[in-house]
């Protein structure tokens, strides 16, 4: 047959175009029964899907025109058991087989979606989803634990996110398996190993992967992985796959987050943000400091000028109580007539002289006038004579 000889060999063009007839016309409205992962409506209204059972998977189409007609297109969703009847087709330019669904008709949930949704109905009744059973995150963290893959970007976009937000913040990663059958078993290890590890305490441990179809995160939906994050002395922040994404692990952990890097942005404050926090909480109690002192210097003043009045007041009160009494004692002080020209005059021993019977010739008397006084000596005076000598 012309074609195909090592000398007259296929073009690719030929060759793909030969297996799309046979295809086309072996596989023509066909049913399929599997189960949807990875489903994505399109702007354009086409719909593109994966179905697949235990041992393979096929890439699916469903036309906008085919979706308006198919009554069950509300149940067309990631774990969903479908029949479709479709034809098989090729895609040239990827040479790739795909199903052209014409049709579909849902059939039961699909085997992993039931057992995500049993499982998750157990734990939950056994109170392992509790919100009340939720811990706080640290504010200031000062170690933070990874446990995800060492390769691919997910680690790295969280380091740099970490770094930059706070970069004092250590970072120790535990590297895990985050797909396929050993992905649990590893995923705990990292748990247990941050939770025993004492000479390097964390205060929060991650444990992250990135975006993936329903079957890529389902180790994160594995029993034993959700009972070792929900039983974790440490706080654990979940972020597996992309915010539409919910995986077990999420419900058992203290903090879900959409993604890795938003996990890494929830785990640490922004330095930043928290030195202009501070720099504002300063500038606010420098100025509420400022205040209270001008108002108390206010009060202070205002004490002074009333405590100024009121001595003020008192003196003048005092002043002229005392000077009332002085007046009193001035015009019943003896003193006061010497001005009016009498004297007073007293012995050596300083007593009163009132009658010179009690005088002795020669005794000496002080005569005390308004502007001075006299010494003298006393002599008995005769008839006609002086009655003392002054000194």
């Amino acid at each position: 047959m012309a074609g195909e000889s090592k000398e007259n060999p296929h073009s690719v063009s030929s060759l793909v175009s030969d297996i799309k007839l046979a295809l086309e016309t072996r596989f023509s409205k066909t049913f399929v029964e599997g189960e949807i992962s990875s489903f994505k409506l399109y702007p354009s209204g086409h719909a593109y899907f994966t179905l697949k059972d235990a041992g393979a998977q096929i890439q699916c189409v469903m036309f906008k025109s085919a979706l308006a007609r198919c009554k069950a297109a509300a149940s067309l969703k990631d774990g969903a058991k479908i029949i479709v009847y479709a034809n098989v087709s090729m895609y040239p330019q990827k040479g790739s087989c795909q199903l052209v669904v014409l049709a579909a008709k849902p059939v039961g949930e699909g085997d992993l979606m039931q057992r995500y949704l049993e499982l998750k109905a157990r734990l939950g009744a056994e109170g392992l989803f509790d919100p009340a059973k939720k811990r706080p995150l640290p504010f200031l963290p000062r170690r933070i634990g990874l446990v995800t893959s060492e390769a691919g970007a997910v680690v790295h976009d969280m380091c740099r996110v970490l770094t930059r937000r706070f970069p004092a913040v250590e970072i120790r990663l535990f590297p895990a398996s985050v797909q396929g059958v050993d992905a649990p078993a590893t995923l705990a290890a990292g748990l247990r190993y941050f939770a025993g590890c004492a000479e390097w305490r964390a205060d929060i441990v991650i444990v992250a992967r990135g975006g993936g179809s329903f079957e890529d995160l389902f180790p994160f939906n594995d029993e034993t992985l959700v009972r070792t994050v929900a039983a974790s002395p440490i706080p654990v922040i979940s972020a597996v796959g992309h915010e539409t994404d919910f995986t077990l692990c999420d419900f058992a952990a203290d903090v879900r987050a959409g993604t890795p890097s938003i996990a890494a942005e929830i785990a640490v404050p922004e330095l930043r943000e928290l030195v202009r926090k501070l720099d504002k909480c300063a500038s606010s109690l420098v100025s509420s400091l400022r205040g209270k002192y001008e108002y108390m210097a206010q009060r202070v003043d205002g004490a002074y000028g009333r405590m100024a009045s009121a001595l003020k007041l008192w003196l003048v009160k005092k002043t002229a109580k005392v000077d009332a009494l002085s007046q009193k004692l001035d015009m019943l002080s003896p003193f006061a007539v010497l001005a009016r020209g009498y004297s007073i005059t007293v012995d050596g021993k300083g007593a009163v002289v009132k009658s010179p019977d009690a005088l002795s010739p020669g005794d000496m008397l002080v005569t005390t006038l308004a502007n001075g006084s006299i010494v003298s000596t006393f002599e008995r005076a005769g008839t006609g004579d002086t009655c003392g000598k002054g000194e």
